[in-house]
């Protein structure tokens, strides 16, 4: 660990954990076999499990569980996500309650997020998948596609409205 570390009570750190300068670690987080880097924000209640390196100025927020992913620069992971064996460059912003979907059931895959990507809430990015630069991803979407640079990707339904709907009773 190295100077100006901030760590708030009730936090876990484990075997393996390197810490540069200037991290501040919320509350009721945990963290085993990680690497973070300067400037980085970490929590509260978030875990970084082994293989997770957030690198300079990137922060992984409340809720938030990364394992063996890379966290870039200036990325920011804020609320309610799973990101797991994922690389993201650089000033990635990834929506409350999105999920890197890396595991069928036998094998696990990897997501590829290059750098300036903005992924909208509620999303599902289903591996193995790459999100090019500076593309964006609508919220509620489930990508199992690769996204093109600069471009729009988003996965809806139509909403359907039942007027005068009535409930039936039991």
């Amino acid at each position: 660990m190295e100077k100006n570390v901030t760590i708030d009570p009730y936090v876990v750190i484990g075997k393996k954990v390197y810490i540069k300068n200037n991290v501040k670690i919320h509350s009721f987080s945990h963290i085993e076999n990680a690497k973070i880097e300067s400037n980085v924000t970490i929590g509260p209640y978030a875990r970084l499990r082994p293989g997770s390196k957030l690198l300079s100025g990137a922060k992984v927020g409340n809720f938030v569980e990364v394992k063996k992913s890379v966290i870039g620069k200036g990325s920011k992971v804020s609320h309610l996500s799973y990101i797991g064996d994922s690389s993201l460059g650089s000033n990635v912003n990834i929506g409350a309650g999105t999920i890197t979907c890396n595991y069928d059931g036998k094998r696990k895959y990897r997501t590829n997020i290059k750098n300036d990507v903005f992924v909208g809430s509620n999303t599902s990015l289903v591996a193995p998948i790459t999100l090019e630069s500076k593309s964006i991803i609508g919220a509620g979407s489930v990508i199992t596609k690769r996204v093109k640079a600069k471009s729009l990707a988003l996965t809806r339904a139509n909403q359907d409205e039942i007027k005068n709907y009535k409930r039936k009773k039991k």
